[in-house]
């Protein structure tokens, strides 16, 4: 990955040298001007030698693995990089800190200065005789099949079609019969209570992808369903929790004990028919002696259970067990055409390529996460025989014996094919723990922070960073686990098989180590650490001087055992602390100058003091769900923040309400911001965001009808804005909107507070150029039928929440309102007692639940109407249409209302009161 690495560096050196004119400004002293012009001249030739270099890297490093002079070339210019890294990011941080310093500080550093100019002046003239040196020595040991040169398509350039970043059935070879058996195992005989089924092979055979297809299938005949991931280094306590967050428990189970996790897992499954996926299971003992016994069996219950060993297949109840093997010939050939002629509509493949397509399929040897790569990375390539003989060759001089053992080099060819920023992003994710989800907006933000992404054209750095993301999926490197209600990627995961290369990758690279315990772990050149075990002390005992960024993925760490990490690695630029149980920052975190991304989220942090504001160089500051209440007046010196995030959650029946925090007034000058969540209105402070016209999303509670003509100066001067939530101070205060003129921008909407029923159509009548407005959640907006039907000028809905907001008695669909909606939730409605739709109306809509509807006594008029209607869910409606339901579906009565939606796939009813919970189809 030394091309990834001299990539990123390349930046940097170019942000160096356009501040050289400044950097000379703000040198008062003639002799330390000279040293830092000699500097600046190693920079420039450095510079000069790394442009050269990286494009003959991009083949060298292919070649590594089985050339040792490829791979002696691409190990030294790495080595040689960091250390110009060093360098560079050394002279930043001298003269960014001295800027800082008042006129008499400066004069004393300015004797130390010259010094210290002119040692990086020596280091980096002598890192560029080493890179001149290399260079020649290059040219007289040429290495075979480099004169081919950079081959690289340009994949950036396609335009990347939403929907094709995910998993397509179509691409599902060969697994009809297996998926058959497995549904009927699962869903055939209700009458059998208890079963497991087990799917078990070797690695990279498609075990996960078989019970995922047949998982979303069948998991809508349930009342629970969860999915997990079991890494090899599990804790009983942890993958239990991660079971309870799954089912859907609602209770915090973050410190819960273990026989109380147990008690709340059995107590919220009691009844219910339900269904566990432990996907990658690596010893029986986990299931026999560990967690079989948590889940009761009195009731409908399944469990699927997939792994690489027979001993954990042999837990299948009788003949439930599928074994996988790789593919045959003709299946292996189906899956390759689809994926590497997936641009083609006939998905066939050209006589001239027949014979090199068999070659392919040879050395994946049947495994469908090979084909899978090769058949994507192809995908990207021109169907030529020029083009595919290219990749061949890379494959062939990767491999040993022309034999491939597994598919590790299969999954490299694929992986060095990468353009150096998605290497980047790859490696990156490979810090994460095995069973880890991966956070979209996490991995953005991280990958930014870190310099990863380049801006491009007009598209923003956060649009090109989940261009990455999406281009990691398409080519099979991540799975998509979940999509937000935009169809965008929210969360998504590494195969295990990929995860291992990837990790080993990065420990080669030195871009970064995971630590998981004291055993032999030796920090060495690595640039990244990810702390995966509570033991830190044997870690914390020398100093690191190397690191960039520091992620902590376990909730107790010992803070103050980092301290000599933080000292030592005073270049330190990412510090993710997401999860752990730390309530105060040690002093020498505000040391690290050079820090762009703080992770506090979920974490304890009860205060961030004044010495915030030395961290010049932050760009994400996030510190959401934390007891934190005020930011200090220093954070205004951040002017590099992006996104500041920092909320506490407040807990309710019915909904989740986001408390905001104190901003200073200095807050006016971050005008570089792109995101503010949440903050705490004031006049004062909601004049003061009117700065912040960079704004994307924004968020603000506590807001007073005192407030209106500041809030919404504020709104309109936010040209740019995408996520917006306004809570007012309480349920009874109105939400002044009836001046807000909200931008064309926008995509999602909060609001939370009484909407003044005479002056609704006046304010959605100047909503209409809201054509991105996709999600509206309103609470506490005190609606009723003739207020209700203004929203219905709002045609581009697809998701709409009132929670606490409809005082009506009857609730109106008129025929063509509300075309795209496709999920619809009604809570805390008091008085709603009837709901009308008319033929016409609602005609995408997929989702409908009501939730405290103590009135509703009857199922909508039209339900019938609404053919694409896959859930309806009544919890807590009258007592009435909840016994008339259940009745039905037993057969004691007439089944007048369950006609009416014998066309909807799942209807589940609650009645919380008498602990009834039931899926009536």
């Amino acid at each position: 990955m030394a091309e990834a690495v001299v990539g990123v560096l390349l930046g940097k050196l170019s942000v160096a040298l356009m501040n050289e004119a400044a950097t000379y400004a703000s040198s008062i002293i003639c002799k330390e001007s000279s040293e830092l012009k000699a500097l600046f001249g190693e920079i420039r030739k450095a510079e000069g030698e790394l442009e050269i270099m990286k494009a003959y890297l991009h083949d060298s490093e292919k070649l590594k693995d089985t050339n040792e002079i490829a791979g002696i070339f691409v190990n030294k210019i790495r080595d040689l990089a960091f250390r110009i890294e060093d360098v560079v990011d050394e002279f930043a941080y001298k003269i960014e800190d001295n800027k800082q310093e008042g006129f008499r500080a400066k004069m004393k550093k300015m004797l130390k200065n010259g010094k210290t100019w002119r040692r990086l002046a020596l280091e980096l003239r002598d890192i560029n005789c080493k890179l001149e040196d290399a260079a020649k020595r290059k040219d007289l040991y040429a290495m075979p099949g480099m004169e081919r040169g950079a081959r690289d398509c340009d994949h950036h350039a396609r335009t990347t079609n939403q929907t094709s970043c995910f998993a397509r059935d179509e691409d599902l070879v060969g697994i009809q019969d297996n998926a058959e058996k497995l549904k009927r195992w699962l869903v055939g005989d209700f009458e059998e209570r208890y079963k497991i089924a087990t799917v078990w092979g070797m690695g990279g055979v498609g075990k996960t992808s078989l019970v995922d297809y047949v998982y979303r299938i069948v998991k809508v005949e349930f009342d629970a369903a969860a999915w997990i991931t079991v890494s090899k280094s599990y804790k009983v306590e942890e993958l239990l929790r991660k079971v309870a967050r799954e089912f859907g428990i609602t209770i915090d189970v973050s410190n819960m004990e273990l026989r109380s996790l147990v008690e709340v897992i059995r107590s919220h499954l009691k009844g219910k028919r339900y269904i566990l996926v432990l996907d990658d299971i690596w010893e029986k003992d986990l299931w026999i002696n560990k967690i079989m016994d948590v889940f009761p069996t009195n009731w409908v219950s399944r469990f699927v259970f997939t792994s690489r060993k027979y001993e954990v297949a042999s837990l299948a109840t009788r003949n439930c067990a599928v074994k996988l093997d790789p593919m045959g010939e003709n299946h292996s050939w189906k899956l390759f055409c689809r994926l590497a002629f997936r641009n083609n509509d006939e998905k066939s493949c050209p006589t001239e390529l027949h014979d090199l397509a068999m070659k392919f399929l040879r050395k994946c040897e049947g495994l469908p996460i090979a084909i899978a790569c090769i058949g994507r990375l192809l995908s990207c390539k021109p169907s030529t025989l020029t083009e595919w003989n290219n990749v061949y060759e890379e494959l062939e001089l990767q491999s040993t014996n022309n034999v491939i053992p597994g598919v590790d080099t299969i999954l490299k060819v694929s992986l060095e094919d990468l353009p150096y920023e998605l290497k980047n992003c790859f490696l990156h994710c490979a810090i994460f723990p095995e069973d880890c989800l991966l956070k979209r907006k996490r991995l953005i933000r991280h990958w930014i922070t870190a310099g990863f992404i380049k801006k491009k054209e007009s598209k923003t750095l956060e649009e090109v960073a989940e261009g990455c993301l999406n281009e990691l999926v398409n080519r099979s490197l991540l799975q998509v686990v979940k999509k937000n209600e935009f169809g965008r990627v929210k969360c998504c995961r590494m195969h295990d098989i990929i995860h291992h290369l990837a990790l080993e990758k990065a420990k080669e690279e030195c871009f970064g180590k995971v630590y998981e315990g004291p055993e032999t772990f030796s920090v060495d050149s690595t640039r990244r650490l990810s702390i995966q075990s509570t033991n830190i002390e044997p870690l914390c005992q020398s100093g690191v001087t190397h690191l960039r960024a520091i992620h902590a993925f376990t909730s107790d760490v010992d803070i103050d055992l980092l301290r000599p990490i933080f000292m030592s690695s005073h270049l330190l630029s990412t510090l993710d602390l997401q999860g752990t149980k730390i309530k105060m920052l040690p002093n020498e975190v505000f040391n690290l100058f050079n820090l762009r991304f703080l992770g506090l989220r979920y974490t304890e942090i009860e205060i961030l003091p004044k010495a915030l504001g030395r961290l010049k160089n932050l760009e994400v500051l996030d510190a959401l769900f934390t007891p934190l209440l005020s930011l200090p007046e220093e954070v205004a010196k951040l002017q590099r923040l992006w996104f500041l995030y920092a909320c506490t959650l407040h807990k309710e029946r019915t909904l989740q309400r986001y408390g905001g925090i104190k901003v200073p007034r200095t807050i006016r000058n971050l005008t570089g911001l792109h995101a503010m969540e949440t903050i705490e209105a004031t006049l004062e402070t909601l004049c003061d965001v009117a700065s912040l016209t960079e704004l994307r999303a924004f968020s603000v509670c506590d807001v007073k009808s005192e407030h209106s003509l500041n809030l919404c100066r504020a709104i309109m001067n936010m040209s740019h804005l995408v996520h917006l939530s306004i809570a007012a101070l309480d349920e009874n205060q109105v939400l002044p909107l009836e001046a807000l003129c909200l931008p064309g921008t926008l995509s999602k909407l909060v609001l939370q507070g009484w909407l003044e029923k005479k002056r609704m159509p006046r304010i959605l009548s100047s909503w209409l150029h809201l054509n991105n407005l996709s999600k509206l959640s309103l609470i506490f907006s005190k609606l009723d039928e003739d207020s209700f039907s203004s929203l219905k000028v709002l045609g581009g809905l697809c998701y709409l929440e009132l929670v606490k907001a409809y005082d009506g008695k009857k609730l109106f669909f008129s025929a063509l309102s509300f075309p795209r909606l496709r999920r619809l939730a009604i809570w805390s409605a008091q008085q709603l007692n009837r709901v009308e739709i008319e033929e016409g109306a609602l005609e995408s809509l997929e989702e409908l639940m009501f939730t405290d509807c103590p009135e509703l006594n009857c199922l909508p008029y039209g339900i019938e109407f609404l053919k694409d209607l896959e859930e309806l869910r009544l919890e807590d409606t009258a007592e009435e249409l909840i016994e008339k339901l259940r009745q039905e579906s037993r057969g004691h009565q007439d089944n007048e209302e369950l006609v009416k939606i014998s066309h909807v796939r799942k209807v589940v009813i609650i009645l919380s009161e008498k602990n009834i919970r039931e899926r009536i189809r």
